[in-house]
């Protein structure tokens, strides 16, 4: 009897690649049917590469500074060399774990559908970068992370799971951090293991869960 599939991963990283690790804890353990193929860097030096490593996982990096030249970023250049490492090893999905680059419309519609990205804030709060920093200059009581699928404009595809946290007193950016960090390691494999069981599916433009269109991020109990 043959096994079951597991749906095949690759994993965008440009630093430590803490989510990448949590992710490939719950295909190691079983909590989710899926598998990484490959992990992938625009940094060379990334330390989340060493880390995917130890975990036997195939590594590749698209180095972004062989990219650049006097006359600019060759995006398109840069994207084609991603997109076929994304290939091939046949990836169904591709999983931006703290990948640091904005990528192209065109980019993202050949992913349509099989592109998700984890975002430090409630989103459509604090869309960008610095997001602890600007919600510790708020009167916010709560901050969290977002699972999301990616669309051509920036941290604002479609919402699949939210955490929320709450933003204490003693709160400075790095205890921020650290536990929004707690929350993106459960929420991100949660939902991908939604995908590899055919419960959350992109049905023209827009998610569903087990059949119901998500005009909102679920939130995590």
């Amino acid at each position: 009897m043959n096994a079951p599939s597991r749906l095949r991963l690759a994993v965008l990283i440009s630093g430590a690649g803490s989510n990448m690790v949590a992710i490939q804890r719950a295909c190691a353990t079983g909590q989710i049917a899926a598998e990484i193929c490959v992990v992938i860097s625009d940094q060379s030096a990334a330390p989340g590469l060493q880390r995917a490593s130890e975990h036997g996982i195939e590594t590749k990096v698209i180095d972004a500074t062989v990219f650049r030249s006097d006359s600019g970023f060759d995006r398109a250049g840069f994207e084609d060399a991603l997109e076929e490492a994304i290939d091939d090893c046949h990836a169904e999905l591709v999983v931006l774990a703290g990948f640091m680059r904005v990528l192209s419309a065109g980019f993202v519609a050949r992913y349509a559908g099989r592109l998700l990205n984890i975002h430090p804030s409630l989103l459509p709060r604090y869309k960008g970068l610095d997001t602890h920093a600007r919600v510790l200059a708020s009167d916010d009581r709560a901050h969290g992370a977002t699972v999301h699928y990616v669309t051509p404009e920036l941290d604002a595809g479609p919402g699949v799971l939210q955490a929320e946290v709450p933003i204490l007193p003693s709160d400075d950016v790095a205890s921020l951090s650290a536990r929004v960090h707690e929350v993106e390691h459960i929420i991100y494999p949660q939902v991908i293991g939604w995908i590899a069981a055919g419960r959350l599916r992109w049905n023209g433009g827009a998610p569903t869960l087990d059949g119901v269109r998500l005009d909102k991020p679920a939130q995590q109990q």
